[in-house]
């Protein structure tokens, strides 16, 4: 367990954290004369999610920690962090189910696509795209927020929303096809070997 992993952890503890705030829309606090309500504590856990997300890749980077349980748990905590928000903005009346269901199928689609690619032994980078969708997912999240409380707050979320959607709709379709022509490379490259592995026999037999 290096500092990476637990950075990662911590996300993922972010997630049950964030769900109570939003659910419950408490605590409604007066701090040093500032008002803090439910949506500012959500809107400062989210960040601070996002912080430790940055964090976790830069150190394991910088200090050499990568590790096979920090490339598996961090896109796990990822999703779950962006799934839990949503689902508690859907059932706040806040955010259309339905472009919920496209945001959070795009992400557990990816997840799929990616554990098969490592089960043919090859990884496939997140893009530009990809990244840009994290970004604004966050974003997203935390204008919605904010817009349960000030209403200034709402045309921008709703703009937000709607490019969360299509990039998620985007980089679903990028990935795809990056995935599809590693696995089609993958398998025509295994007929090859099996092909002449079977030419190679009959050679065989002949010599004996």
């Amino acid at each position: 367990m290096n500092l990476p992993n637990s950075l990662t952890i911590l996300r993922i503890f972010f997630a049950p954290l964030l769900v109570v705030v939003l659910l419950t829309r408490e605590p409604n606090l007066v701090l040093w004369g500032l008002p803090m309500n439910f949506a500012v504590w959500g809107v400062l856990i989210l960040l601070a999610a996002a912080a430790t997300d940055w964090a976790d890749g830069y150190f394991a980077r910088r200090r050499g920690e990568v590790t096979t349980l920090g490339i598996l748990l961090d896109p796990i905590a990822d999703k779950l962090l962006i799934s839990a928000a949503f689902i508690s903005l859907v059932e706040m009346h806040l955010v259309p189910a339905w472009m919920v269901v496209i945001i959070i199928g795009r992400e557990f689609t990816v997840l799929g696509l990616r554990s098969i690619a490592s089960a043919e032994g090859f990884t496939i980078q997140a893009s530009a795209l990809g990244k840009t969708k994290m970004v604004l997912q966050v974003l997203a999240v935390c204008a919605v927020i904010l817009g349960a409380k000030h209403l200034p707050f709402k045309p921008l979320a709703t703009l937000l929303l709607w490019l969360v959607v299509v990039s998620a709709i985007a980089s679903a379709v990028q990935y795809f096809l990056k995935f599809w022509s590693q696995v089609d490379s993958s398998v025509k490259q295994r007929r090859r070997l099996r092909l002449l592995e079977r030419r190679k026999k009959p050679q065989d037999v002949a010599t004996l």
